[in-house]
């Protein structure tokens, strides 16, 4: 059942007035409740769980946007956030989605594209939680539990890094959807460090090894990017 907007509570988080003031005007006019920070810090007093959506802007005075979705999300603090920001780099669009940023946003922004963004992530939530949870992925004799992260093929524990885990589940949840390493970086990798596009390919070659024959079903599509296949195509 799809939620109606002036149900939804959304935190803007910018420590620029004028950008506060236009989000929040916008936004009220499409119906969502709006809230207000000036900081990271004060953002984290006032965010509550009855808030659906964060507008989280980088660079600010004291905790950085980065660092404060960071820390929500080692407090197991799922909540959408869209990132907003000057910069416009693929290090800094690789550091917000490897944080657990939903979304990425530079200004200057159009208000119909944050409005449009800011509806597609709170729809794709909403979806999420509608979906049954699966706490196993299986193809074939490759099982993967979600709660233990322990990986079996043919009935062996397979010892992944976390990176590994993190790519295999990413591909094996999507069967058949073809992911460029800029996605691969940007949904699976573990750490804010620069990596680069050839760091994919070690790890998965590592990836492939480990799982012995399931490595197989890893496809490498030149030019496109990595998709597991059973098929083998």
């Amino acid at each position: 059942m799809e939620t109606k907007n002036n149900d939804v509570s959304i935190l803007i988080v910018d420590d620029e007035s004028d950008i506060r003031e236009i989000l929040q005007f916008n936004l009220e006019h499409e119906g969502f409740k709006i809230d207000l920070a000036d900081s990271a810090e004060s953002a984290l007093e006032i965010l509550r769980p009855t808030h659906r959506l964060i507008l989280l802007d980088i660079m600010m005075g004291g905790m950085s946007g980065f660092k404060m979705a960071d820390l929500l999300r080692k407090q197991g603090n799922n909540i959408p956030v869209i990132f907003l920001t000057a910069k416009d780099t693929e290090n800094d669009m690789l550091t917000g989605f490897s944080i657990g940023g939903d979304d990425y946003i530079s200004k200057p922004f159009s208000i119909k594209e944050v409005i449009a963004r800011v509806k597609s992530v709170l729809k794709r939530a909403e979806q999420q939680n509608e979906l049954p949870v699966n706490k196993e992925l299986t193809v074939e004799g490759l099982t993967i539990n979600l709660d233990s992260k322990i990986v079996t093929a043919d009935g062996e524990v397979i010892d992944l890094t976390k990176t590994e885990f993190n790519i295999l589940v990413l591909l094996m949840q999507n069967e058949g959807k073809t992911f460029s390493r800029t996605e691969i970086l940007g949904k699976a990798w573990e750490g804010n460090g620069v990596v680069l596009d050839r760091t994919v390919d070690v790890h998965i070659t590592r990836l492939r090894k480990k799982i012995g024959r399931y490595g197989d079903y890893i496809i490498n599509r030149t030019g496109y990017g990595y998709n597991f296949n059973p098929s083998g195509k």
